[in-house]
């Protein structure tokens, strides 16, 4: 059996695990990524991002070439649970607004490329068969292969290897309703199959025992997703026909609506469940990995995205000896509630999206309709189901001290920037607002002092933001000087780094 070394082994080349490889690589450290798949399944599967994890892909330089691959289609506002209300993310302060629709196989593409430019390697038809950790790393068989590492990163979806492996409880709720996801291209369609991709609660529809949407991609295109409403039992493993998928589109659609081919398709359930510890010793779970829900509101793919940038830059510093191991126990602290919460939510989205619902259930679609047409109610429902309205509970006195920075014009040295253009290299940004930070300030490594001014009032004179572009330290004008401020800055340094 070959055996490898490597400092961080990655299990699993979707989203998840690629984003986490890119921001490895992109602060070198050595990475390897193991994924059973031979070659990567075109399916749609999540097909948006939304705005939180938008800002952060660009943050790096990575939504521009995203962007060109994305489906075309006019802006379309989020949604909770389909309800016919758009969620509003203007007030939120992003460049973003809107969730962007893109075939996550192609997000998958993007990732890869530039995981491998930045130093990364991806091993395919390579399926992790064991895993043994110890105090000084872990050993991964896969494939003929024996892997010695630093670290392990399970990014190996919802049915993960990894975490069967090492026999951990994957507690929740099993699922209730199955579905069925298809990629398929249409030989005609009647005047009930929607010409362009609109607001979610306008693509669903009920008819004939079924429940469906049916979302346009491009030509004869179509992304269709369809349950029964009577739930009837069927094995997940069964194998999707071309049967199955025509009775349940003639049904919603009618039978001038013709299946031409399916490109692929697979079953997926309701159920929620959710690791009680992100971290075991050696080993760290992100994605489905860690966490499966409803896939309401397109969350899935996004707090997949987002744990791999909380993960990264501080998985970074603890190999690269930046920073003690007990950083990596921040990562639990700040993500699992993160994942409590979307499973919350989703939860709460299923009951309200219940295709064949009880009067009461109709009744309460109609009270959270009439909420969500508040501008309060559908600031707070936007910012939850977008991401932009997440804080992390970090110890400081500033209001800013936990929140996420919107992307800001700034003026330097150099001329007119944005805030998102410090971040393409990794690194924490001490950004100094009021020129009053010291010339002489020592900074570790991997934090980057920047001098700048703003016509937008950030709410700081200086603010220590992390990689992941939270703020983690900030000062108004009074504070922004002397002892006390360089001894905070150390303080928190020590955590970003």
């Amino acid at each position: 059996m070959a055996e490898i070394e490597t400092e961080v082994v990655v299990a699993g080349a979707g989203p998840t695990g690629l984003m986490l490889a890119y921001e490895l690589a992109l602060a070198g450290v050595e990475t390897l990524v193991l994924e059973k798949l031979h070659q990567r399944i075109e399916q749609v599967k999540g097909g948006g991002i939304q705005p939180r994890t938008a800002e952060l892909l660009e943050s790096r330089g990575l939504l521009e070439p995203l962007l060109q691959r994305t489906t075309p289609r006019d802006p379309v506002d989020g949604h909770f649970a389909a309800l016919p209300v758009p969620l509003d993310c203007a007030p939120w302060q992003t460049r973003h607004p809107f969730p962007i629709a893109i075939p996550q196989w192609e997000i998958e593409a993007v990732l890869e490329e530039r995981a491998i430019a930045a130093g990364a390697r991806v091993l395919r038809g390579t399926a992790v068969s064991g895993v043994e950790s110890d105090d000084d790393g872990v050993v991964v068989t896969a494939g003929g292969l024996q892997v010695r590492a630093r670290y392990l990163a399970a990014c190996d979806g919802g049915h993960s290897t990894v975490r069967k492996l090492l026999g951990l409880p994957f507690p929740g709720r099993p699922g209730t309703q199955q579905a069925v996801l298809a990629d398929i291209r249409l030989s005609t369609v009647s005047s009930l199959v929607p010409q362009q991709m609109g607001h979610m609660s306008t693509l669903t529809r009920q008819a004939g025992g079924y429940w469906a949407m049916l979302a346009p991609l491009g030509g004869d295109r179509y992304r269709f997703t369809f349950g029964r409403t009577d739930q009837a039992d069927i094995d997940r493993d069964t194998p999707i026909t071309h049967e199955e998928i025509t009775a349940a589109l003639q049904a919603v659609y009618g039978h001038e609506t013709t299946l031409g081919a399916v490109d692929n398709a697979s079953r997926f359930s309701d159920a929620t469940r959710q690791l009680e510890h992100y971290r075991a010793g050696r080993v760290l779970f992100a994605g489905d990995a860690a966490h499966i829900h409803p896939p309401l509101g397109g969350q899935g793919l996004n707090l997949g995205i987002q744990d791999a940038f909380n993960l990264g830059w501080k998985l970074a510093a603890v190999v690269q000896d930046r920073a003690p191991s007990g950083l990596l126990d921040s990562y639990q602290a700040e993500r699992h509630p993160v994942g409590a919460q979307v499973l919350h939510h989703t939860s709460a989205q299923r009951v309200l999206a219940e295709p064949n619902p009880s009067e009461d259930v109709a009744a309460l679609r109609d009270i959270f309709i009439d909420l969500l047409r508040l501008p309060d109610t559908n600031r707070h429902i936007a910012g939850l189901m977008s991401g932009l309205s997440l804080r992390y509970e970090l110890s400081g006195e500033h209001p800013l001290t936990g929140q996420r920075m919107p992307d800001a014009d700034l003026v330097t040295e150099a001329g007119p920037t944005r805030l998102s253009t410090l971040f393409g290299s990794g690194h924490a940004v001490l950004l100094d607002l009021a020129g009053t930070l010291p010339a002489d300030l020592r900074l570790p490594p991997r934090v980057d002092l920047v001098r700048a001014t703003c016509t937008d009032d950030l709410g700081a004179a200086a603010l220590l933001i992390r990689p992941d572009g939270y703020v983690c330290w900030a000062a108004d004008g009074s504070a922004a000087c002397g002892e006390t401020l360089l001894a905070a800055i150390a303080g928190d340094l020590a955590r970003v780094h």
